[in-house]
């Protein structure tokens, strides 16, 4: 019996060096942040990892309709409203990257508004597509990569 909780110490004591690496703690500069969200000079990432990316966006228009296959999509509106289709099917997609589809329409999606402050989540492999932003939206995207 020893041996095993021996062997469990050592497993453990291996495995901290590792969580500790992956915790390593980011600061974005709050110039930088509003600067991604006006559409600026720096605008796009904030942090990229393995397991995640945050950037800040700036749109004064409709987009593609996006599919991740593996990255959850969390939005933070911090100014303006557009309207976001989710759901349904996607209209002429094509793979854009590894992973990644975009498209031109949505077949029965649900359409809702966003505006200031809404947060809304979107899984993987649900198609999505700021159809109306009128006349601007920011907002910041974590993706979380699975």
């Amino acid at each position: 019996m020893r041996p095993m909780w021996i062997l469990t110490a050592l497993l453990a004591a291996s495995a901290v060096p590792a969580m500790a690496q992956s915790r390593a703690v980011t600061h974005v500069d709050s110039e930088k942040v509003a600067a991604a969200l006006a559409g600026g000079r720096g605008s796009g990432s904030l942090v990229a990892t393995k397991d995640f990316t945050v950037l800040g966006i700036h749109r004064t228009g409709p987009g593609q309709v996006e599919v991740h296959d593996h990255e959850t999509d969390i939005f933070y509106v911090t100014e303006g409203d557009a309207t976001l289709v989710t759901g349904g099917t996607m209209v002429g997609g094509k793979q854009t990257a590894p992973g990644q589809h975009r498209g031109t329409d949505i077949n029965g999606g649900q359409a809702q508004r966003l505006k200031k402050g809404d947060v809304v989540t979107i899984p993987a492999g649900v198609p999505h597509w700021f159809k109306d932003v009128s006349p601007s939206i920011s907002y910041l995207t974590v993706k979380v990569i699975k």
